[in-house]
């Protein structure tokens, strides 16, 4: 019995790691689809071998960073379990991944390529895996103090604020110290849209991320016997309440639909397991307006150019759902229980202050050495041509 639950509880990880693997594939056609045709092949690109050196530095280092182990024995112990221990390692490389894949989209169309792999591995090395293990590894007592203070830990159960809104927090002092697309505010007030290349990527993006996104969540139980049925629905419930949202605070423009979809699933993360449906639907819904009213008022009034608003999206999105969990994982807003709102504060004001220190130090330092920025020639040839030397599209067929 015992080597059948090791191996049933294998199966359930490595299933919920394929699931999060897809959603990178969503990751790259949901900027794929937001950039402008001159800059699709470079989304797909930077997704891919952003993943691959998050792979390489989360084996490595990162993982031992957040967890206190390694794996630098032979494959005999590591095939122990079943492999139990290397395929959660792949589960939660996946969420550490997903930081680089975030803030991709912030920056989009006007980064060097090579920079940002600097800035991948030092992230995914230390600044993510450090508040990982703080938050799921009880690294350095801040979770027993919570509990002496207030009487629960920290709760965030799939990453809302490890995952989410460190990503978030971190891709905001990137897209400004990058500064916007050239030609995207004006002098005297006008601003350019740079509309989409192709709402059909965008959504098959924001379709691969909802979907893959159930494993996020519900695999984050990570043994077989700590399943729940409470944390498929209440995603789904949040999924569709920022869905409704965003549909109608954006009227009707798909780009605020289907992103409306992911800002509901950022927030339900930390509270998944806690929360009644209900209580779900509505962290979503509001977690939709915070990204339909948070992205327009970035873009339009602050001028700040973060092409995928994965600031709105993961960072206040997931921020709000860090404090949600505290709020309608309550027992008075019909939810189980077990969590503190003084706890939800501290630990998501923590991964805040964190995450930003990590994005200036970081993205500064690139700044200041080897630069961030493609130059004004390549910028308007777009990356696709400048770095990659091939459009998405040719322009011509062989002509002999």
């Amino acid at each position: 019995m015992e080597a059948l639950k090791q191996g049933a509880d294998t199966l359930f990880i490595l299933l919920g790691a394929i699931m999060v693997l897809a959603m990178h594939a969503g990751f790259a056609f949901l900027e794929l689809g937001t950039v402008r045709r001159k800059n699709q092949v470079n989304a797909l690109v930077k997704i891919l071998v952003d993943f691959s050196v998050s792979t390489v530095v989360y084996f490595v280092v990162g993982y031992g960073v957040a967890y206190g182990t390694h794996f630098f024995v032979g494959a005999e112990e590591l095939a122990a379990k079943n492999g139990y221990d290397l395929v959660k390692f792949f589960f939660l490389l996946t969420f550490a991944a997903a930081i680089p894949a975030i803030i991709s989209g912030g920056i989009a169309e006007r980064s060097k390529f090579w920079p940002q792999l600097i800035a991948t591995a030092v992230i995914v090395g230390f600044f993510y895996p450090f508040f990982e293990g703080i938050a799921w590894n009880q690294h350095f007592g801040f979770q027993a103090w919570l509990k002496a203070l207030t009487g629960a830990e920290f709760h965030d159960f799939a990453g809302s604020v490890v995952v989410h809104a460190v990503g978030g927090w971190i891709a905001l002092p990137a897209v400004v110290l990058l500064g916007a697309r050239a030609n995207r505010y004006r002098k005297d007030g006008g601003m350019s849209a740079h509309p989409p290349s192709s709402i059909p990527f965008l959504a098959l993006g924001a379709w691969i991320l909802t979907v893959g996104w159930f494993g996020f969540n519900v695999m984050s139980a990570q043994t077989l016997d700590k399943i729940s049925g409470l944390v498929a629905v209440n995603s789904l419930m949040a999924m569709v309440g920022g869905t409704i949202a965003a549909l109608v605070l954006g009227k009707n423009d798909p780009g605020f639909v289907h992103n409306g979809p992911l800002a509901g699933l950022v927030a339900v993360c930390a509270g998944s397991d806690l929360m009644h449906p209900l209580g779900a639907l509505a962290v979503g819904a509001i977690a939709g307006a915070i990204f339909v009213v948070m992205f327009t008022l970035t873009q339009n009034k602050w001028k700040i150019d973060d092409v995928l608003g994965v600031w709105p999206l993961h960072g206040l999105c997931g921020t709000w759902g860090g404090v949600a969990a505290g709020i309608f994982g309550s027992k008075a807003f019909g939810g189980l229980g077990g969590v503190s709102l003084g706890a939800q504060l501290i630990g998501t004001g923590l991964g805040v202050v964190w995450a930003v220190l990590g994005g200036v130090l970081v993205y500064g330092a690139l700044k200041a050495t080897v630069g961030l920025r493609l130059s004004q020639e390549e910028e308007y040839d777009g990356a696709d041509l400048s770095i990659h030397r091939i459009s998405a599209t040719p322009e011509r067929e062989v002509n002999w």
